[in-house]
C-alpha cells in the first residue's frame, strides 16, 4: 500500500484498490517490461520500470499502468530504499525520509544536479496499513516537470 504522486500531479496516493484486478507485468529474461499493462500490481513495480499516470490523481491504488521504457511514458522508477524497522513513524516522517532518499539518488541517476534538471522526482512510500504488513520500501520515480512524455531511460540523460 503505497502513496504515490505521479508525474506533475504531485498528489498523494496510497495503494489499495481501483476497479481493475492487479496482475504482474510481462517481463523478458532480463527483467524488462515487454508489454503495456494498465493494471500492474503496485507491489510488482521495481527500479527500471516505466509507468503512466493512467488518469489517477488522488486516492488509494493497488494497480499502476506499466509500459516498456522504449515507449512514451510518464515516470521511471530509478531508486529504491528501505525505511528502518520499528513502529510506523508517521506520514510526515515517512515523507521526509523518502524525499531525502530520492533526492540523494537523483543526481547520480540523471547525471546532472537536481537544481539544474528539467526532471523532477517523487517517492512512492508505504502507508501505515502496508507498513503493518511488512512494507517499508520507498520507490523513487523521475518524471519531466513540464509534463512531457519520456522515452527511454533517464539514466545518464543529463536533462
Amino acid at each position: 500500500m503505497i502513496p504515490v504522486a505521479f508525474g506533475v500531479l504531485a498528489l498523494g496516493l496510497s495503494a489499495c484498490s481501483l476497479l481493475s484486478p492487479a496482475s504482474d507485468p510481462v517481463r523478458d529474461d532480463t527483467g524488462q517490461i515487454t508489454e503495456s499493462n494498465d493494471s500492474s500490481d503496485v507491489f510488482s513495480v521495481t527500479v527500471g520500470d516505466c509507468t503512466n499516470d493512467g488518469g489517477v490523481t488522488t486516492g488509494e491504488v493497488s494497480t499502476v499502468a506499466t509500459v516498456p521504457c522504449s515507449e512514451p511514458h510518464d515516470n521511471e522508477a530509478y531508486s529504491s530504499g528501505t525505511l528502518p524497522d520499528g513502529d510506523y513513524p508517521g506520514d510526515e516522517a515517512v515523507a521526509t525520509a523518502a524525499d531525502e532518499m530520492c533526492l540523494a539518488a537523483f543526481d547520480a541517476f540523471v547525471g546532472i544536479d537536481y537544481a539544474s534538471s528539467v526532471l523532477d522526482y517523487y517517492p512512492m512510500t508505504p502507508t501505515e496499513g502496508s507498513w503493518s504488513q511488512g512494507d517499508q520500501e520507498v520507490l523513487c520515480f523521475v518524471y519531466d516537470s513540464t509534463a512531457a512524455k519520456l522515452t527511454g531511460t533517464m539514466q545518464g540523460s543529463a536533462l
